[in-house]
C-alpha cells in the first residue's frame, strides 16, 4: 500500500471526529423504529466502540469475525431489557468510556486473545452499552421495534468496523501495524476524552 493511499485513509478514519459533538444527545426521535436505529449512531461514545468491536474481530479473524460481534450484539440486547425495565446498574457511562479505551488500546497493542476471551471482553462492556440504550429509551416507545432498531444499527456498526479491519489487511505488513495503530490511538484517546469529560 502507498504513502498516499495510507494517508488517505488516516484521513477517511479522522473525519469520523466531528460526531465527537453528538454524544449522549437528548435522544428526542421518538420511539419508533427509525429511533432505535438512530440511537446508536447519534453519540460516538457507541459510534466509536461498536466500530471497535468490529476492527478487533477483523484483527482476530477466523470464528472470531462472527463470534465477537455476535457477543456483543446478544449481550447488548439483554442489557437493553435491563435498562428498559428499570433494573438498576451502577456506573454505565464509565463503563461505555472505558470499553472506548479498552477496545483502542487492544487494537493499538495488536492483542490477540482467544476467541472465548475476546467473546468475554466484549460481552462485559456490552452489557452497559445496551443498559444505556433500553434507559434512554422514549416512553412512548415499542421496546420490540426500538431493540430492533438499535440492534440493527449495531450490527451495521460491527459490519462497518470489520470491512475497515478486513481492507486494512490487504496492507503490507508496516503499513497494516501503522493502520490499526492509528484507529487504535484515535479510538482509545477519545476513550480518555469521555472518561475525564473532555468529550
Amino acid at each position: 500500500m502507498s504513502r498516499t493511499a495510507f494517508r488517505l485513509f488516516v484521513t477517511a478514519t479522522l473525519l469520523l471526529a466531528p460526531s465527537v459533538a453528538f454524544a449522549h444527545p437528548g435522544h428526542s426521535e421518538g420511539g419508533s423504529l427509525l429511533a432505535g436505529f438512530i440511537h446508536p449512531l447519534s453519540g460516538i461514545d457507541h459510534l466509536l466502540a461498536m466500530t471497535a468491536v468490529g476492527l478487533f474481530a477483523a484483527h482476530l479473524g477466523g470464528r472470531a469475525l462472527w463470534a465477537v460481534p455476535a457477543t456483543f450484539v446478544a449481550v447488548m440486547a439483554l442489557g437493553g431489557i435491563f435498562g428498559a425495565a428499570g433494573v438498576p446498574l451502577p456506573f454505565v457511562e464509565t463503563a461505555i468510556a472505558l470499553s472506548i479505551l479498552v477496545f483502542g488500546f487492544v487494537i493499538f497493542a495488536g492483542i490477540a486473545p482467544p476467541v472465548l476471551a475476546a467473546m468475554a471482553l466484549v460481552g462485559v462492556f456490552a452489557v452497559f452499552h445496551g443498559h444505556a440504550h433500553g434507559t434512554e429509551m422514549p416512553v412512548n416507545a415499542s421496546g420490540l421495534l426500538f431493540g430492533t432498531g438499535f440492534v440493527t444499527a449495531t450490527a451495521l456498526l460491527h459490519g462497518f468496523g470489520i470491512t475497515l479491519g478486513l481492507a486494512i489487511r490487504w496492507f503490507d505488513e508496516a503499513p497494516r501495524r501503522r493502520a490499526m495503530q492509528v484507529c487504535g490511538v484515535a479510538i482509545a484517546l477519545i476513550g480518555v476524552g469521555l472518561s475525564i469529560g473532555l468529550v
